[in-house]
């Protein structure tokens, strides 16, 4: 009877503490669980991830994020990896309900022991669904009402999900250092490699991040407590297990955000576009695709090209303040830029003197001056008088301009003036078409602003500022059928589930094997007529073979180009073309000064060949089309009389409109500009 009595006061003893467990469980529930966040989003999951920026070829330039994730669906983590993190962070992860009993009891037991003295080190007994809950949902604060709220949460999820879905948000949201969130990026990021690809070394070690994510100093400590952890959960061998622990870690501790250096302006300023377009949270934390249209290849070439000259010259003269410069390339059929080299240093500079420099062009402005000419019936062989002039300016003091060689050739072509970039002339042109109609060939281009004020003669001989962009845009009417274009530096952005952004399919340029151009279907009104376009790319291309571009020459390629220099040669210029690619070059200081003796435009027409060497190397020479109705003459080239009249000196040939024809015999020959003394300039 006394054995009874005392079993059943125990009984009731165990009864009433059961009774009033439960009891305080469901008081904890109604206090603190009315007011828990709605968890029931987490069905639908999709973190912050970062955009990522890839070249035309499909390789990674850089990523764009607050957070650095790449979100790894469950099905698509190695079996080892979720192992390791099983076993490193929740043995009974499988087992358990959301919070974990045996694991409360261990960690209350080690952390008595560990206060009386014992060798014991202190442990929590959060499961994974728990950091789930609270790092979705809690704060970090250590206090008894979070971890109420932490458990409560936990069994919430445990019965709204499958294991494998808490799983996948906990590996996705984790944070393991080096601004790395979720196991996708941080594989990446202290291995290059995606998760498919990791070693068991590698999938301990990531596993080992959680408890001290950026401590690196114990890595292979930790790394191998996971691996024994693994051994004693049966995940795998101890022979496997020794053969990871002699792994050498590797981790890639120079790998950060910032790509190859010769890529950083391109980048920049797909940002800042990008920025302006879609805004901060979209580019940042939706998991952006962006393709791009750079040319890995020609961005290195270019990159080099530039480099060298620049390198030279500030070798060469060390007292100055570094020479800077710019290169851009594109397609001047589609505008895609193939390279972008915006200074010497980005790190040192983020200033992108492509794009955002407005300097005075010099004489790359006369190819749109003398294009006002072939518009208005002049053909390439009409005759300018290069003799002195003067010239009287609004302050009226006087003004003799001079040409570069300080000499006066008399009667030239006009083909002859724009090859040798003569100045003389070409103020006689413009006073014979008019300042306004010079310059509004200019404008119609897009090298200068259609509202530009105080149009004058000096606007015609290249006093006004632009950039290096807006100029290679504007060439790039000469050889794609006088279409004006825009510059594109993306093909196409696509969501992280694949859709293109806009919900247009991407536009993809497919060319032909011959290099043809897309078919054009821009049914705008060309920027000039064909046949004026093709003289003056006519002219151009003499330019280079005989004229101030003789730099600009490669080998084996038709190319087409104009050097240009500003007064006391300040900044020096080139912008050539074959009938595929384009690419400009611009020289000079950011304060600007004069680059001294021996500098001029050959300078940059170097650094178009250099780079064009690398860009055509595997391309076949494509000559310029020549549009309908042209007729060809061979005449000489000083005088523009046919060569069976006039047959010494450098014999060419060349294109006449219907209607045109060379010039007289020399012994009838006219000007077709007569002297000009005085007037305003």
């Amino acid at each position: 009877m006394k054995f009874k009595k005392i079993l059943r006061i125990f009984l009731n003893i165990i009864f009433w503490c059961f009774t009033a467990g439960i009891a305080a469980v469901a008081a904890l529930v109604l206090i603190y669980g009315n007011d828990l966040p709605d968890y029931k989003n987490l069905a639908t999951y999709a973190p912050p991830v970062a955009t990522r920026l890839y070249a035309a070829d499909g390789s990674l330039l850089i990523e764009y994020a607050e957070e650095r994730r790449v979100f790894i669906d469950y099905d698509d983590m190695p079996p080892q990896l979720v192992n390791a993190f099983v076993a490193a962070e929740d043995q009974n992860f499988w087992t358990h309900p959301g919070i974990d009993v045996q694991g409360i009891i261990r960690a209350a037991t080690n952390n008595a022991m560990r206060m009386m003295g014992y060798n014991a080190s202190f442990s929590g007994a959060s499961t994974i669904t728990q950091q789930v809950a609270k790092n979705f949902f809690l704060s970090s604060e250590r206090t008894i009402s979070r971890k109420i709220k932490e458990a409560i949460l936990a069994l919430r999820l445990e019965r709204a999900f499958s294991k494998q879905h808490i799983l996948t948000l906990y590996m996705n949201q984790i944070f393991l250092g080096a601004r790395a969130y979720g196991v996708g990026s941080a594989a990446l990021m202290y291995f290059n490699k995606p998760v498919s690809e990791l070693s068991l070394a590698q999938c301990a070690f990531l596993a080992s991040l959680p408890k001290a994510p950026n401590n690196r100093e114990n890595a292979i400590e930790r790394r191998n407590y996971v691996l024994r952890r693994m051994v004693e959960e049966g995940y795998i061998t101890q022979s496997d297990a020794d053969i990871a622990a002699a792994e050498e870690l590797n981790i890639n501790s120079g790998f950060t955000e910032q790509m190859e250096p010769d890529f950083q302006y391109f980048a920049e300023d797909v940002r800042r576009q990008l920025l302006r377009t879609l805004g901060r949270e979209v580019l940042y934390n939706q998991g952006l695709y962006i393709k791009t249209t750079i040319n890995p290849e020609f961005q290195r070439a270019a990159t080099a090209a530039l480099a060298k000259e620049l390198d030279s010259y500030n070798k060469n003269h060390p007292d100055s303040e570094p020479l800077q410069g710019a290169l851009i390339a594109m397609n001047p059929h589609t505008g895609r830029i193939v390279a972008m080299v915006g200074g010497r240093s980005f790190r040192d500079s983020s200033f992108n003197r492509a794009t955002q420099a407005y300097r005075q062009i010099g004489s790359t402005i006369k190819p749109f001056v003398y294009l006002a000419a072939l518009e208005r019936g002049y053909s390439p062989q009409s005759l300018l008088l290069d003799a002195p002039i003067v010239g009287i300016r609004e302050d009226l003091s006087e003004w003799k301009p001079e040409n570069y060689d300080k000499k006066f050739l008399g009667d030239v072509p006009l083909r002859l003036s724009l090859e040798t970039s003569r100045n003389v002339p070409t103020v006689r042109l413009v006073q014979d078409i008019g300042e306004q109609n010079a310059i509004e060939v200019a404008q119609r281009f897009g090298v200068y602003p259609a509202d530009m004020q105080n149009i004058n003669l000096s606007m015609a001989l290249g006093s006004g500022e632009t950039t290096l962009e807006k100029l290679v845009l504007g060439y790039s009417a000469f050889v794609n059928g006088g279409r004006a274009i825009s510059p594109r530096m993306v093909d196409y952005i696509a969501d992280r589930y694949g859709r293109v952004v806009g919900g247009t399919e991407p536009e993809l340029i497919e060319w032909s094997p011959d290099l043809l151009p897309p078919t054009v279907t821009d049914e705008a009104e060309p920027l000039s007529d064909p046949q004026s376009l093709y003289q003056m790319v006519s002219i151009l291309q003499g330019a280079v073979e005989r004229g101030t571009g003789k730099q600009a020459r490669v080998k084996g390629h038709t190319i087409a180009g104009k050097t240009g220099t500003t007064n006391d040669v300040k900044d020096v210029w080139f912008i050539g073309f074959t009938k595929n690619l384009i690419a400009g070059v611009y020289l000079g200081f950011d304060n600007p000064k004069p680059l001294g003796r021996g500098a001029g435009s050959h300078m940059a027409a170097r650094v178009f060949a250099d780079f064009m060497k690398t860009a055509l190397a595997d391309e076949k020479n494509q000559p310029f089309s020549v549009p309908n109705g042209m007729t060809f003459v061979r005449v000489n080239r000083s005088t523009g009389v046919a060569a069976a009249s006039d047959p010494n000196g450098m014999i060419i040939s060349e294109a006449f409109k219907p209607g045109q024809k060379p010039n007289p015999a020399p012994a009838v020959q006219q000007s077709a500009s007569s002297a000009v003394v005085g007037g305003i300039f």
